[in-house]
């Protein structure tokens, strides 16, 4: 049996996952649009062999200008300059199913996937949120349930779009002046509840046939999506328990939607602030808290709970009776994630608003490399993780301190990778098969 490998994900985030990562020193505020920074991160994640990067994205201006740099390069067109800076790291960009169309977005994808041979990725949301909405026409955002429907219609669409060239549709016989086989190439002619599509798509059928196919919702629909459709998973967890749970469950729903538990990848989120000792780790996580502020923090907090404005006082908990996941419409496993780790440890709005200033909800680690890398292993040896989204607190410093200092002690354990070898896809790395195109009929069985 092959021994398995683990995979990581470099989570990339302007100045650093830390709200207040931007306040400190060494951080640049305009770094969010400057392109030489994400080529320095992606190279810096490169050197660490990491599987791949990702960029975040929304169509909304998140927060407000004053709490830290807002506002992002859509990720597709940075990540295809990406493409043409780096050789092996796969390239993963947020892109909404709720406010695009799947011939445009499918378009994107497959250009991204030829230029970069066979690096893309699509991580697949359906994007919470008044704002978003406003931001198309809509007075409010639709509800959950529809969100997923609507996804779930996207992806059959962007997946008839990407397979309706076959791969031998380009046939290039100059002499016969032949270019191509009209026959190879199958329009979708989908009419559904939320799209019709009538035309093949206008790219040819890409390096990997289609991106590797990344999902974030942790919600009972979110999983049920994941189980159907996704082959790598992004979720924040607080305990190893949860993560056990979490992964468990994925993995089941996965085979009893009749496919291979082994071809989805559950990678949860962590933060590492590291120091060569655990008390230089801890410092450092403190200077950050110390960066935050709160009357941002309380505003966001609001928002997320979904609680009118002036509810929440700093040095009191969370207030009784807050209402149960099943009646929020946004964000919902996040929302479920955050007042869960308030409850359990008992903090006070500042110091949750502390806990959540790293990432959001994800797991935050202070500790030495040699503690962070036993992290790692831990829930990766013990059903929890099959690998992780790399969320450094402060770029680049933080991203480099994990490859210079962390990714040496998960190849000595035989965890990870001591370099790329030959050249692969990105579904190729993550040891996903290349799809087979669902317009041919499978081959006669032999007699």
């Amino acid at each position: 049996m092959t021994q398995r490998s683990l995979h990581l994900n470099a989570f990339l985030m302007n100045t650093g996952h830390h709200e207040a990562s931007w306040r400190l020193p060494e951080s640049d505020p305009y770094a969010h649009v400057d392109l030489a920074h994400y080529v320095r991160l992606a190279r810096i994640a490169e050197r660490g062999t990491f599987d791949s990067l990702f960029l975040a994205d929304g169509p909304q201006l998140w927060g407000n200008l004053a709490q830290r740099p807002a506002g992002a390069l859509e990720p597709l067109t940075l990540l295809t300059a990406l493409a043409t800076a780096t050789e092996h790291i796969g390239l993963i960009a947020t892109a909404s199913t709720s406010y695009n169309s799947p011939y445009n977005l499918a378009r994107r994808f497959a250009s991204l996937d030829i230029v970069s041979g066979g690096r893309a990725g699509w991580n697949i949301v359906t994007t919470a949120g008044a704002e978003a909405a406003r931001n198309f026409g809509l007075d409010a955002e639709p509800a959950h349930a529809e969100r997923y429907a609507r996804a779930a219609e996207f992806v059959d669409v962007a997946l008839k779009l990407w397979d309706s060239w076959e791969d031998d549709a380009i046939v290039a016989d100059k002499a016969a002046g032949v270019w191509g086989d009209d026959s190879k190439v199958h329009p979708p002619r989908h009419r559904g509840t939320y799209f019709s599509v009538a035309g093949a798509l206008n790219v040819p059928r890409s390096p990997q046939g289609y991106p590797l196919l990344v999902q974030a919702g942790s919600s009972e629909d979110g999983k049920a999506f994941a189980a159907r459709y996704a082959e790598a998973v992004f979720t924040a967890q607080q305990t190893l328990a949860d993560a056990q749970a979490f992964y468990a469950d994925l993995k089941s729903r996965t085979a009893r939607a009749g496919r291979d538990p082994e071809h989805i990848k559950v990678l949860p989120g962590i933060v590492p602030v590291l120091g060569a000792t655990e008390a230089e780790a801890r410092a450092a996580e403190q200077l950050l808290e110390e960066h935050i502020v709160y009357d941002h923090g309380v505003d966001r907090l609001e928002r997320l709970l979904q609680l009118p404005s002036g509810t929440l006082e700093l040095d009191a908990p969370l207030p009784a009776g807050l209402p149960p996941e099943s009646a929020v419409e946004g964000a919902k496993s996040r929302y479920t994630l955050v007042v869960e780790l308030a409850r359990r440890e008992r903090l006070t709005v500042r110091q949750l608003i502390g806990r959540l200033g790293g990432g959001r909800g994800h797991l935050t680690f202070a500790g030495t490399p040699e503690q962070v890398a036993d992290q790692i292993e831990t829930w990766f040896t013990q059903g929890a993780a099959d690998g992780f989204n790399i969320m450094p607190a402060v770029l680049p410093s933080g991203l480099d301190a994990f490859v210079e200092h962390v990714v040496p002690l998960l190849r000595a354990r035989g965890l990870f990778r001591d370099a790329y070898g030959p050249r692969q896809t990105l579904r190729e790395r993550y040891g996903l098969p290349r799809p087979a195109n669902q317009y041919l009929s499978p081959a006669p069985a032999l007699v």
